[in-house]
């Protein structure tokens, strides 16, 4: 009989949950709050409680060939940057593809997810959820938990003396939908990461004044990389990611800081990270240099105090007249649906082996996908993570010792640098190609660099020099789609229709056909040295 699977949550990540869990044969029952699948993308008026929420002009910080499902492409008319209506109707497209809308009960609310009495021998759960105001409860062989961690807005008020005396108006960004509220007001955004920098510089085409405020500065870039490509597919590549790991922090660091100037001095701009041997984010926005070198958005530091209609800066004693306040202070997460002997969640970050499994469970039947912050999408990361964990669940993959589990999560909870490749500050944060491979590993689905080498070169070249794209994760094993290989071939054909909309006619050139024999021979020779 085919064990059944709860899932909570059909956002990204519960969708992928679904999938893998049919394709290994098990019978996944999906159970989503809301009215509809998306989670996170999903754009509406109102914030919904238990739900991420975001405004109405988000697009992808990952372009649609890094950031889609492993055997699931964006339609190739889409945009390189996707806004979030055409992810969310990416998302129903894959859901309708597999199948997976059957599998999904809409308006459920999960009360509780309990171990059973026998739980040691049996390893079930039992599920209680609320749907039109009647409980009903279930027996589940294991359980996915897919809530992400964008649900509960961090706001240190504590941290911002005197702002109970602010007559202004203040909210966490996750409040915010639409700039019309800045029209001819003085804005300021305490925090500067993705939202923050969005909201800042949407505010400043109406609002009189905007103020960024930062208390550890941020590198930012562009969507639009070298030559106009998509900054992931430049900067995400097998090759690229094995070189920085085989340098020392300090030279890596370096590296990343010279690449991260050769748009705008940072300095010069008031943004330079002050920590610049731990990796941030970066902030991806297109328009901030712009914004501020013309006077429409101020970086400023920390807020030192904030009065009833101003606000006072460290090391700058001049008062600046407010009228909004926004915090883009982040978030917190837990799961108030399960009990904290389960699963607890400390300083950021939760005592999950691989981020997935609780370490202490006796029965390793409780998975969480996409609790995780890989510098990559999280699309392709949470299906990796469902691909191995549904194989956890099966039985076929077998996991270590408790006892090993809890030392290993122990020494990545001290994040220890290895003095070696780029150096993680913030809880959750994660290698991505990495940590994939790791998985991929684990279920037998990395491809054979070595293998391919010889077998299909052109194929080799792509995978190790070109973008990892997601298409890599189902080349082979479990799970594999037989689309793979011709989507990596294709990969750039689909990155270039969507901006090549005017056809331009391009004479031949000698010097550039040499170069290129040249450059094949380099690779070669690379290729020689680094597998020797």
């Amino acid at each position: 009989m085919a064990k059944q699977v709860a899932i909570v949550g059909a956002g990204v990540s519960g969708l992928a949950s679904i999938k893998c869990c049919l394709e290994e044969g098990l019978k996944p029952t999906c159970f989503e709050r809301s009215d509809d699948l998306g989670g996170l993308w999903r754009f509406t008026e109102h914030v919904e409680e238990g739900r991420a929420s975001l405004y109405k002009s988000v697009v992808s910080n990952s372009c649609k060939e890094m950031s889609c499902y492993p055997d699931f492409p964006f339609p190739e008319d889409y945009p390189n940057y996707v806004p979030n209506s055409q992810f969310l109707d990416y998302l129903k497209m894959y859901a309708n593809r597999f199948n997976l809308l059957e599998c999904i009960q809409f308006k459920t609310k999960v009360c509780s997810v309990r171990k059973r009495p026998d739980f040691t021998a049996t390893g079930q759960w039992e599920v209680v959820t609320l749907r039109e105001g009647k409980q009903e409860s279930a027996i589940f062989d294991a359980v996915m938990v897919c809530t992400g961690y964008l649900t509960n807005p961090y706001l240190p008020l504590d941290s911002f003396p005197g702002i109970n005396t602010f007559k202004g108006q203040y909210f966490h960004s996750r409040e915010y939908k639409h700039p019309d509220i800045f029209r001819d007001k003085s804005v300021l955004v305490i925090g500067m990461g993705n939202s923050g920098t969005d909201i800042a510089v949407e505010a400043s085409h109406l609002a009189k004044k905007v103020f960024l405020s930062t208390t550890g500065g941020a590198w930012v870039i562009s969507r639009v990389f070298d030559s106009g490509y998509p900054w992931d597919m430049v900067f995400k590549t097998r090759f690229q990611n094995t070189f920085r790991n085989s340098l020392p922090t300090p030279i890596v660091n370096w590296l990343i800081a010279k690449r991260m100037n050769s748009w705008f001095n940072h300095a010069n701009y008031g943004l330079i990270p002050e920590d610049r041997v731990q990796l941030r984010e970066p902030v991806l926005n297109d328009e901030l240099p712009g914004r501020i070198i013309t006077g429409k958005v101020l970086i400023k530091p920390s807020v030192k105090e904030v009065k009833e209609n101003s606000v006072v800066f460290n090391n700058t004693p001049k008062e600046e007249p407010i009228d909004i306040i926004v915090f883009a202070t982040g978030y917190t997460f837990d799961f108030p649906f399960l009990d904290e002997t389960v699963v607890k969640v400390e300083d950021g970050q939760a005592s999950l082996y691989k981020y997935i499994f609780p370490a202490h469970l006796p029965k390793p039947t409780l998975a969480v996908i996409g609790l995780i912050k890989p510098l990559g999408s999280l699309l392709p990361t949470g299906d990796t993570q469902a691909r191995w964990a549904v194989r956890v669940l099966k039985g076929v993959i077998k996991l270590p010792a408790s006892s090993i589990m809890i030392e290993e999560v122990n020494e990545r909870k001290k994040n220890k640098p290895s003095g070696f490749g780029l150096c993680y500050c913030k809880a959750l944060q994660i290698d991505y190609i990495t940590y994939v491979d790791e998985l991929l590993t684990a279920i037998n689905a990395k491809p054979n660099l070595f293998s391919l080498l010889l077998t299909d070169p052109r194929l080799a070249l792509a995978i190790f020099f070109g973008p990892c794209t997601p298409y890599q994760f189902r080349l082979t094993g479990p799970g594999k789609w037989e689309g793979a290989r011709n989507a990596i071939m294709t990969q750039w054909d689909r990155t270039f229709k969507a901006t090549k909309t005017r056809i331009v006619q391009e004479s031949p050139s000698l010097f550039a056909s040499l170069l290129k024999l040249f450059s094949f021979l380099a690779l070669l020779v690379a290729i020689f040295l680094i597998f020797l």
